[in-house]
C-alpha cells in the first residue's frame, strides 16, 4: 500500500483526533486524500503521507545534513534509555500518544516498538524536512507539521503526551490531554552530553555548562504534584559516528571552528545521556 493510502486510512479511522486550525471544528470525514471539517476546510495528505497543518512556512534551525546525523545517533540508541521509560509508563491497554516536536520520528517509533500495535499515535514538528523523514520510518505512527503553540487536534484526545527536549505550550497541553491522561517530559540534566560539552567549550564560557532549574520550576508551577525520576546512563560511541554525534546538537552552532576540529580529531568512545523524565497527570 503507497504511504498516501496506508495515511489515508489512519486518518480515515481516526479524523475526529484532528481540528481544524480555521474554525477550530473536529475533523469529521476524509474526502480522497484530503481531510474535511463540517465547515468545508480540507488539509490535503502529501504523497509522502503526512499534512501539513502550518498557516506560513516556518524555517527550522535543524537542516537535513543534522536531522540525518541525529537519526543515525539515536537509531544507535542514544535515546534508549528514554524511550525504554517512556513505554515503562505506559498502560496495558490501548493508548492515544501524541509526540511534540517529534523531530524525524525515531524516539515515537521505538516507543511503539514496545508496544502491540492498537496505540493510536500522533507526532509533530515543526521541521518539514524531518517529518518528511520520519514518514519513511517502518511504524504505525502518523506524522504532521503543526505549530506547538496553535496544535491542530481535539480536546481531550491524548491519554500520554510525550515532550521529549521540545519547548512546552502547557494550555495547549491540557486542551488536548483526556482526563486522567498524563504528560511525560524529559529535561537535560548538567551532564547530558557533558563530555561533548567540555571538549567543545572551554571553562568559563556560558556554554561550558548547562542548568535547567528555569525549565524545572516552570513545570512544577504547572504541575506541583508532578513526579520525576532521574535517567543517566553512557552510550558507546563508534567511531564512524562521531561525527554525526557533534553534528546532531545544537552545541556546535557557533561555536569556534578551529575547535570543533580538533574535537573530531580525537573523538571519545562513550557519551553520558543524563536526563530527568517528568510525570504530570491530567
Amino acid at each position: 500500500m503507497k504511504k498516501i493510502d496506508r495515511a489515508a486510512a489512519f486518518l480515515t479511522a481516526n479524523a475526529t483526533v484532528f481540528r481544524c486550525p480555521v474554525c477550530h471544528a473536529p475533523y469529521d470525514h476524509v474526502a480522497e486524500h484530503s481531510l474535511v471539517c463540517p465547515n468545508g476546510h480540507n488539509v490535503d495528505l502529501s504523497k509522502k503521507g503526512m499534512l501539513y497543518f502550518m498557516q506560513r512556512a516556518v524555517k527550522s534551525e535543524y537542516d537535513d545534513a543534522m536531522l540525518a546525523a541525529r537519526r543515525r545517533m539515536l537509531q544507535a540508541g542514544l535515546f534508549r534509555g528514554i524511550t525504554d521509560a517512556f513505554a515503562a509508563h505506559l498502560t496495558a491497554e490501548p493508548e492515544t500518544i501524541l509526540d511534540v516536536g517529534c523531530g524525524e520520528g525515531t524516539p515515537l517509533a521505538d516507543v511503539l516498538a514496545h508496544r502491540d500495535g492498537r496505540d493510536v499515535a500522533v507526532g509533530f514538528d515543526l521541521s518539514k524536512p524531518g517529518i518528511n523523514l520520519a514518514t519513511q520510518l517502518a511504524t504505525n505512527a502518523f506524522f504532521c507539521v503543526a505549530d506547538l503553540a496553535q496544535m491542530p487536534f481535539s480536546a481531550g484526545q491524548f491519554t500520554t503526551i510525550l515532550d521529549l527536549f521540545s519547548p512546552s505550550a502547557y494550555q495547549e497541553f491540557n486542551r488536548v490531554l483526556a482526563p486522567g491522561g498524563q504528560l511525560l517530559k524529559v529535561i537535560p540534566n548538567a551532564d547530558y552530553l557533558i563530555e561533548l560539552r567540555q571538549a567543545i567549550f572551554p571553562a568559563g564560557n556560558a556554554h561550558a555548562q548547562y542548568d535547567n532549574g528555569n525549565v524545572l520550576r516552570l513545570f512544577q508551577q504547572h504541575y506541583p504534584n508532578a513526579t520525576s525520576q532521574r535517567i543517566r546512563y553512557q552510550v558507546p560511541v563508534a567511531p564512524e559516528r562521531f561525527d554525526d554525534l557533534m553534528l546532531m546538537t545544537p552545541m556546535h552552532w557557533g561555536a569556534d571552528q578551529a575547535r570543533l576540529a580538533a574535537v573530531a580529531a580525537e573523538p571519545f568512545p562513550q557519551i553520558t545521556v543524563d536526563v530527568t523524565l517528568l510525570r504530570a497527570e491530567g
